[in-house]
């Protein structure tokens, strides 16, 4: 079973500069997630909040993006720093679930996305990066696209126990599940 692992696509995190292929970016995110869902995997949305402690309720800029399609079944998981695993229950969640592959998109590439995808190798989940699911505004040395390429292409050669794959959402979303014949 995969879980699609969503990190940091909430409003206040992508308000101002625009950010790559923000509108593609979701759509993506969206149908792959659908996809998961229709094989029994699991969606789990990171939410970074504050350290303030104070949660209860988050303000609305915190709230995830309304454009991403959420269910019931979905998980939230909430987290204080770069690395979705430090610190929160997120690889507690994960071991319950015990999934065969973590499909990992979201914002900001390198910064979230990054320590989240080195923190999941380094906990030995065979981890795929969605390619052209994770997204940034452009830096003040590099435009967003270079910096995308230049993560996809550091992620495909890292040296993992398990195995580490960057992938596109359609080859994704062309993969035959497991109930699906092969005629």
């Amino acid at each position: 079973m995969d879980v699609l692992l969503v990190v940091d696509m909430q409003i206040a995190l992508l308000e101002g500069p625009p950010k790559h292929d923000l509108d593609g970016v979701i759509d993506r995110i969206n149908r792959l997630a659908a996809k998961v869902r229709s094989q029994a995997g699991k969606i789990i949305f990171v939410q970074h909040v504050d350290d303030s402690g104070n949660v209860d309720p988050l303000p609305p800029t915190f709230q995830l993006l309304p454009d991403l399609e959420r269910e019931p079944s979905d998980i939230v998981v909430q987290k204080h720093l770069n690395d979705a695993f430090a610190g929160s229950n997120l690889k507690a969640r994960l071991d319950d679930i015990a999934p065969d592959r973590l499909l990992i998109a979201g914002w900001a590439t390198d910064f979230c996305v990054d320590s989240t995808v080195r923190s999941a190798v380094s906990h030995g989940y065979v981890v795929v990066v969605v390619a052209d699911a994770h997204t940034l505004n452009d830096r003040p040395h590099l435009d967003a696209p270079s910096v995308i390429r230049h993560h996809n292409w550091i992620w495909n050669d890292l040296i993992a126990v398990q195995s580490i794959q960057v992938v596109e959402t359609r080859r994704l979303l062309s993969e035959r599940g497991p109930d699906e014949s092969s005629a």
